[in-house]
């Protein structure tokens, strides 16, 4: 080869390496909207969102890097849900995420085209966001809570551990998939010699009066639904049933933590992980119509033993045995 054949090749080479090198430099920074059903402060939703950051980074994404993630806590307050969905759609996101039931109905009327993941949502198909479970066909998919059948399993769970209980309330926000688990509680409610009270809430003020209400009577329980009242103002209400009383079982372990006498869920941070896979999937390429809606797999049951002594109930050995988690 001559000596300025050669010259021109290496030049070449030498030219080539910094264009590749400033193209990965240049990789196009993405962008997730979250938006939760929680308030800034409140730790649960906190953690769930530490749960997505930190699979995000596992599957590759690094904030500052290559990914921004803005994420906006809106409690339960529609007009503010609204508002910081819009926020965050205008900033032209990637993928948008949701959590509970009113969050995700409100963004699905804002994102339009834009992939949105929901989780911790009830009845996905009944709630008419997408139009199967294996097959979502839009631009939303994601991951569910909880079957109608819960409904019953709760207050079956509940009746274990309070077994005098005569009379309980279910609360839940009014919307279609909260109706599914009141049927189903309706259902087995006779077989267990109990009187299964509605109690619908909208926000904090009612969770207050209703509860107030309800506590009159001796050998009253309580069945909190998974929904966004619920969410928002989980503290409240495990406050209230300790005022009042009463025996309460939730849909996660975050209630028997802060003080609930029994949970019986799963672990929404697992669910939040698997939320960004799903992000991972469609950021790199993948369609939310691809991705089948999956609900959880694995419950567990987490019972709160100094509650229960506060209650006055004794929780039998074979139910401790049982539990994933027993709080002493």
């Amino acid at each position: 080869m001559r000596r300025r054949e050669f010259i021109e090749i290496l030049g070449g080479v030498a030219i080539a390496w910094p264009l590749d090198a400033s193209a990965q430099t240049r990789e196009r920074m993405r962008r997730i909207g979250v938006v939760m059903a929680y308030a800034e402060n409140d730790p649960n939703g906190q953690t769930q969102v530490a749960a997505l950051r930190e699979q995000l980074q596992t599957l590759g994404w690094a904030e500052g890097t290559n990914i921004q993630i803005d994420v906006r806590y809106a409690k339960d307050n529609p007009g503010s849900i609204q508002e910081l969905a819009r926020e965050l759609v205008a900033q032209k996101p990637d993928v948008m995420v949701s959590n509970s039931n009113l969050v995700t109905k409100i963004l699905q009327a804002e994102v339009h085209e834009l992939p949105l993941v929901f989780i911790s949502v009830s009845d996905p198909v009944g709630s008419g966001f997408i139009k199967e479970l294996a097959h979502p066909s839009g631009n939303i998919t994601g991951f569910a809570n909880f079957q109608p059948s819960m409904g019953s399993k709760w207050l079956e769970k509940l009746r274990e551990v309070a077994p005098q209980l005569g009379r309980v309330g279910l609360m839940f926000h009014p919307e279609p998939p909260n109706f599914g688990y009141l049927r189903s509680a309706q259902a087995v409610a006779p077989a267990l010699n109990i009187d299964l009270i509605e109690l619908s809430v909208h926000d904090r003020l009612e969770i207050e009066r209703v509860l107030a209400t309800f506590a009159g009577e001796a050998h009253s329980g309580l069945v909190v639904a998974p929904n966004v009242v619920a969410f928002a103002n989980s503290a409240l209400i495990v406050a209230l049933a300790a005022q009042y009383k009463l025996p309460a079982i939730y849909p996660f372990a975050y209630f028997a933590k802060e003080g609930g006498l029994i949970s019986y869920g799963f672990d929404e941070r697992d669910q939040f992980r698997q939320g960004a896979v799903y992000i991972d999937k469609i950021l790199r390429g993948a369609k939310p119509a691809e991705l089948p809606v999956q609900y959880p797999t694995k419950f567990e049951i987490v019972i709160n033993l100094k509650t229960a002594k506060a209650l006055g109930l004794d929780v039998p050995l074979q139910i401790q045995q049982l539990a994933d988690v027993v709080i002493e």
